[in-house]
């Protein structure tokens, strides 16, 4: 089985892109609700967490997440760290999910999917760009946040440049170009490459 990965810059319409792989009946993996459930579930996890961040990281059992979010938003090491206690949970729950499906190819959909090395369990990388100021636009309604505050979350990320030549293919998300052709022709592509 072909195991395909989906990444893209925050607000680049990744989400958009998986659903509509969904449709095409293929499995994804959700890499950020994973984590999400896994700070959750994972007791060697959760038990990191709290060694790093305090037990004020949980309450009766469950994450705290406003908690954590003030401590890593506004500090880079800090957030480093939460990501380097839970990337290798996560990649390692990616590929057990992988294995239990039964489809030609499987996605992962993951911002970080290079800075985390999940990458290297994959065998091909979809990128999804979007030009800045429509991602911009798009978060700020989505989250209904300032500018700043989009433009401090994006300067967090790998530069959008770097990631898109780093995919094997980009699709094009503009609201000029057709997104739903561009993803049944690489779904098309992606069935030939699983029989191989």
């Amino acid at each position: 089985m072909l195991r395909v990965g989906l990444t893209g810059g925050i607000g680049s319409g990744k989400s958009t892109v998986a659903k509509i792989f969904e449709v095409l009946g293929i499995p994804v993996y959700y890499a950020d609700m994973a984590a999400r459930r896994l700070m959750n579930e994972d007791e060697e996890l959760k038990k990191n967490i709290i060694t790093h961040f305090g037990k004020e990281s949980y309450i009766h059992g469950e994450l705290n997440r406003p908690y954590i979010a003030s401590l890593v938003f506004h500090d880079k090491e800090k957030l480093e760290l939460l990501n380097y206690l839970s990337h290798p949970v996560t990649i390692r729950d990616a590929n057990q999910w992988m294995q239990q499906q039964n489809s030609p190819y499987t996605i992962k959909e993951a911002a970080l999917l290079f800075e985390s090395g999940s990458v290297e369990h994959l065998d091909y990388v979809i990128g999804v760009h979007t030009p800045v100021p429509l991602r911009i636009q798009r978060i700020m309604q989505r989250d209904n946040t300032t500018r700043e505050e989009v433009l401090q979350r994006m300067s967090r990320q790998m530069d959008e440049d770097i990631k898109m030549r780093l995919c094997d293919t980009v699709l094009i998300n503009d609201e000029q170009q057709l997104l739903i052709p561009q993803v049944l022709q690489l779904h098309e592509k992606l069935l030939m490459m699983s029989v191989k």
